[in-house]
């Protein structure tokens, strides 16, 4: 993987190409590649590193051609050189194929192409697609991807095109998101909706076991059987400013920045002028939602630390018993599922592989699913029985800050609308907390306007090796996600625990100097998160408290102190987040990382 662009039309190709795979750049790479039909040859450039090294040796040696197949590659197999680097092309040299995905049986198709004859010239498992289409190829294109997909086993979204059809572009579907614009006399292909939107708001998305037969001005879909499927075309209501930097160093600041806003945008869709919640997920009425008894959180990386906090919430609040797996557990541990149990799945991007997994053996045990995810036309999001948008707009930099806040806030309000309908939470209570949501924009806003205190700690600790971070209760989910933001964007070793298992091992770990990220914020915890950092001072750890306004009581402990606003227990996850993605943040770029394209990272993990 990790993104894929084609074109076909009445423009130069590789223009086209260079920058849609430039909207794509968010998404992480370590090499680019494009290649374009002109004048019956088949011309290739591919590059390792950014792809503004591409950009040059294009400009350098231009391909020329009107139609053409580009992409950026995260390493799955092989390593990342020029070599390993989309487009591949087979023995011939006349016909180009980009991947995304992983084909599981690679190895078994790549033995018998070689016995056949066919030289391969990578590590990929991609390069097994483009000889079994050579094989196929007396078929015409389009017969020949039929033919191929037969033989895949995996995940994967792919394009083809070849000199004998230099008008055609094949695209294929099956796990991986792949996406067809629109736009009159030209026709785009895209692995994310944000390389089209610049083009034509007209799309279609493919679904799993589909292709799609693309030439300049017309698409024609079907199934892997070759029946004609009547796809529908979606208008986007993307604004090409979203991404945008307006003003910012980086993404990953502008949309820490961007989390009031999109707090406010939630609470204006599902909450109503009576101050209670209006939240009414389609295809889950309430009284399936009242039959629940036992609730799984199924998500990955932050969604699953945004679970955590899920979980304390659905059992204090709504009084459902919940539990929250890893996805790429969930899927292989044989979870016992029964008729009252529902399954929620978190994902920012609604392609999460291991996530969609999980939906799906959910369903093949007939428990219902919601979903909670930013793409209203993902994968997850189109195979859930119900769907929350959870409506935090865009997210470029790689490292999720608003995505997570926004699954934090919808989470909040799906337990107010659970803890009603079980008549846990009475009327007076969720009008009380949707006030102290409705707050929380300002509250916010207060943190990120003063950050000299998380500037100065940033400075004082830019050098360090090693950071811990410790919480309790509705802080110990916060204390991972500060840990995985600063792991993430900085690539310093950072490890988050429950503050009160510290000394059942990990304490060991304290030496002199040691920087301890300590959420002590002011809830039923709090004396004994005292106690912890008690603990660390006693072993000279160096503590970094992020503490409520007012309480003066952590200055004589901590080294610096993080304060944020006051509020409920329940809500301290939603404003102590912040003070450590902007920790993160700032340590990351002092160190002259890439912020928005942290190392071996991809935005949308859809592989397993």
């Amino acid at each position: 993987m990790c993104g894929i662009v084609g074109y076909v039309g009445h423009h130069f190709a590789e223009t086209v190409l260079i920058v849609d795979l430039e909207r794509l750049e968010y998404r992480g790479y370590d090499s680019a590649g494009i290649a374009t039909i002109n004048a019956g040859e088949l011309c290739v450039r591919k590059r390792l590193g950014r792809l503004r090294v591409l950009d040059e040796a294009v400009k350098q040696a231009p391909l020329g051609g009107t139609i053409g197949i580009g992409h950026t590659r995260w390493a799955t197999h092989g390593e990342p050189s020029e070599t390993n680097a989309h487009p591949h092309l087979d023995c011939r040299g006349d016909i180009a194929v980009v991947h995304n995905g992983i084909i599981e049986n690679f190895a078994e198709l790549k033995s018998t192409l070689q016995r056949e004859g066919h030289v391969f010239k990578s590590d990929t498992d991609t390069e097994v697609i483009v000889h079994l289409i050579e094989k196929f190829i007396g078929l015409g294109l389009v017969r020949a991807v039929l033919r191929t997909v037969r033989d895949l086993k995996g995940s994967f979204a792919f394009v083809a095109m070849s000199v004998t059809e230099p008008d055609l572009l094949v695209a294929a579907k099956c796990g991986s998101p792949l996406l067809i614009g629109i736009g009159g006399t030209e026709c785009f292909i895209a692995s994310d909706q944000t390389a089209l939107c610049q083009h034509t708001p007209q799309f279609m998305v493919l679904d799993d076991g589909e292709i799609a037969v693309v030439r300049a001005g017309s698409v024609e879909v079907v199934n892997f059987y070759g029946q004609t499927v009547d796809q529908e075309v979606l208008t986007s209501d993307m604004d090409t400013d979203v991404i945008e930097l307006k003003g910012y160093d980086h993404y990953m600041l502008k949309e820490i920045h961007e989390q009031p806003e999109v707090v406010r945008r939630i609470l204006r869709e599902y909450t109503d002028a009576d101050g209670k919640v209006s939240l009414s997920p389609e295809g889950l009425d309430a009284s399936q939602l009242a039959r629940v008894s036992r609730i799984v959180i199924q998500a990955c990386g932050t969604s699953w630390h945004a679970g955590l906090v899920g979980k304390r919430l659905l059992e204090g609040l709504a009084h459902v018993h919940t539990e929250v797996d890893i996805s790429s557990e969930f899927r292989y541990r044989n979870p016992i599922l029964e008729g009252d149990t529902l399954v929620m799945a978190l994902s920012q991007s609604g392609e999460t592989a291991d996530t969609l997994a999980g939906i799906r053996q959910a369903k093949s045990r007939f428990m219902k699913v919601l979903s909670i995810c930013n793409v209203t036309t993902s994968s997850i999001a189109k195979e859930s029985d119900a769907f929350l948008d959870m409506l935090a707009g865009v997210e470029i930099g790689v490292a999720s800050t608003k995505a997570y806040l926004a699954e934090l806030v919808m989470l909040q309000l799906f337990t107010l609308a659970l803890a009603r309908i079980r008549w846990t939470l009475d009327e007076t209570a969720e009008k009380l907390i949707v006030g102290e949501l409705h707050a929380l924009p300002e509250k916010l806003e207060h943190i990120l306007a003063r950050q000299e205190d998380i500037l100065a700690c940033a400075r004082c600790f830019k050098d360090a090796q090693h950071f811990t971070f410790l919480g309790r209760g509705y802080d110990y989910p916060t204390a991972l996600e500060g840990a995985l933001k600063l792991k993430e964007i900085s690539y310093i070793h950072a490890t988050g625990y429950p503050a009160g298992e510290f000394k059942h091992g990990p304490i060991a770990l304290v030496e002199e100097g040691l920087p301890v990220v300590c959420i002590a914020t002011r809830g039923e915890l709090y004396d004994k998160m005292l106690s912890n950092i008690h603990e660390v001072r006693a072993r000279k750890g160096r503590i970094i408290a992020v503490t409520t306004e007012g309480d003066d009581g952590l200055r004589d402990l901590a080294d610096h102190c993080i304060a944020i606003p006051d509020c409920s227990d329940h809500l301290t996850p939603i404003l102590s987040v912040v003070p450590l993605q902007l920790l993160a943040y700032h340590v990351a770029s002092l160190r002259g990382c890439d912020v928005d394209k942290p190392r071996n990272l991809a935005k949308s993990v859809t592989v397993e």
